[in-house]
């Protein structure tokens, strides 16, 4: 009986030291983890400098332990994944048509394609359209192998490897400027435009950019806002805090949907983009860019750029720009009556 007892003693004894062993053992290997991830993260923050010019440190605008969530990550060292260098190196465009898209938006491509987006609309001047986007937030490498395919079928997709979400959109954006930058620095006019629009590429060229007078330059021009208040309500996709935007105001600037510049102006954009804090409302950015280059907005005539749906009326879409809200298969479905010449408008 008592060997029974110095036995069952023993056994609770080496159980209690074999708890304590693993204890500690758990405690040392949280520890080690940590470290490592301490270090990792130490790694991440350090200032890196871009391939482009070496001598240039991109660092954080503020340490990235304060910054928040919505405030967006630039300048920072993106990388294409797609892209198309050569594209101006044997033409130097009149127009290039930069188009914003998710990677997923493959039926809204091929619509614009079809529609305002082809490049031999107007015979006599030469225009770009390339559409722009990022990495698949959730599908990314299954998105990613179609996107390729696409992209080596059309030679029309430009990409960095940020995620495509709408809070990115002026990274977006600001790789459009980087592309005209680097690849295209001749383009006589740029223009942003998002997917869902009706774009009346003619009339824009024919009417307001005017081929054969002198090109205008620092020019930008659209529907303009002007003394628009950020959004502080978090309920709203276009919230924007104090954090990343103080002021009561933005400076005029031109409406996302779809807005028009000088080539030159593009590249000075992109240039002062690497020396501000960029703000997650896009277009409320490039007119923070404007105001830091002491260029101002450029009032189009009244009506040509639409941040509203309108109804279709052949006539009266033949003096307009830009017209919001128009998807794939509206576009398609209106525009062989649009381009027509069965009927005539007054001029």
């Amino acid at each position: 009986m008592q060997k029974f007892q110095f036995c069952s003693s023993s056994i609770v004894m080496v159980s209690i030291l074999c708890s304590t062993f693993l204890f500690l053992l758990l405690v040392k290997t949280q520890r080690e983890a940590l470290g490592t991830f301490s270090l990792l993260v130490k790694q991440l923050m350090k200032p890196q400098s871009s391939p482009d010019n070496p001598d240039l440190d991109v660092q954080p605008l503020r340490p990235a332990a304060s910054r928040h969530p919505l405030q967006v990550v630039y300048p920072c060292n993106y990388q294409f994944h797609l892209n198309e260098p050569n594209k101006c190196l044997k033409r130097t465009p009149f127009l290039v048509l930069l188009v914003i898209t998710e990677p997923k938006h493959v039926a809204k491509r091929h619509a614009i394609r079809q529609t305002w987006g082809n490049e031999n609309s107007i015979p006599g001047i030469s225009i770009l359209c390339l559409f722009l986007t990022g990495v698949h937030p959730i599908f990314g490498s299954p998105v990613q192998k179609h996107l390729e395919e696409e992209s080596a079928r059309y030679r029309d997709i430009i990409q960095q490897d940020f995620l495509d979400t709408y809070n990115n959109l002026t990274l977006k954006t600001l790789m459009g400027m980087e592309w005209i930058s680097k690849f295209c620095p001749n383009a006589t006019y740029v223009m942003k435009a998002d997917s869902d629009i009706f774009l009346n590429v003619d009339y824009l060229v024919s009417k307001l950019l005017k081929p054969h007078l002198r090109p205008k330059k620092n020019y930008m021009t659209g529907y303009i806002q002007r003394n628009n208040r950020p959004v502080r309500d978090k309920n709203y996709k276009w919230y924007i805090p104090p954090e990343v935007y103080p002021k009561v105001t933005y400076p005029p600037y031109c409406a996302g949907p779809g807005y028009v510049m000088s080539g030159d102006l593009s590249k000075k954009i992109y240039q002062v983009a690497q020396t501000i804090e960029v703000i997650n409302m896009e277009d409320s950015f490039m007119g923070i860019c404007l105001q830091e280059l002491g260029i101002r907005v450029t009032d189009s005539p009244l009506g040509l750029f639409n941040i509203e749906k309108i109804e279709y009326e052949k006539c009266r879409f033949s003096k307009l720009v830009v017209v919001h809200q128009y998807g794939p298969e509206e576009l398609l479905k209106i525009w062989p009556d649009f381009r027509a010449r069965k009927k005539t408008c007054n001029s």
